[in-house]
């Protein structure tokens, strides 16, 4: 046997690598999902509070405005650290096995953070 040659993998080990890859990829999108309620919920308060008053209240230690960045910034968050993790733990897998494929819960995580950054672009600029 050539040294450059990779051994035949049995069955039950494919299937099993396949779980764990189809693991992570689960788990991220349980992330995608957090995020996504983070983002939509700190988007919908501030419109909500935008068609509400026209008139922002200045007692508030924390008004609408702010507490939409803050949701939307912390969904924007826990879905990088969720790429970086997800990234992470399959170069693990690709250093096993060169025949892993992209995973189309990353490229959603992208998609999901461009409209995040959007909505947080959108939150920022109306004043």
């Amino acid at each position: 046997m050539n040294v450059n040659e990779a051994e035949p993998v049995d069955t039950s080990t494919r299937l099993a690598f396949d779980r764990t890859r189809l693991a992570y990829d689960r788990t991220m999108m349980a992330w995608i999902r957090t995020a996504t309620s983070l983002i939509t919920f700190g988007f919908s308060v501030f419109k909500f509070f935008e068609f509400q008053a026209k008139t922002p209240r200045a007692d508030l230690l924390l008004g609408p405005r702010g507490f939409a960045i803050i949701m939307i910034c912390v969904g924007l968050i826990s879905l990088l650290m969720a790429t970086i993790q997800h990234r992470f733990e399959r170069n693990k897998l690709r250093s096993m096995d060169r025949e892993v494929p992209r995973s189309m819960a990353a490229a959603l995580a992208g998609v999901i953070a461009a409209l995040g950054i959007a909505a947080l672009i959108s939150v920022i600029l109306n004043r």
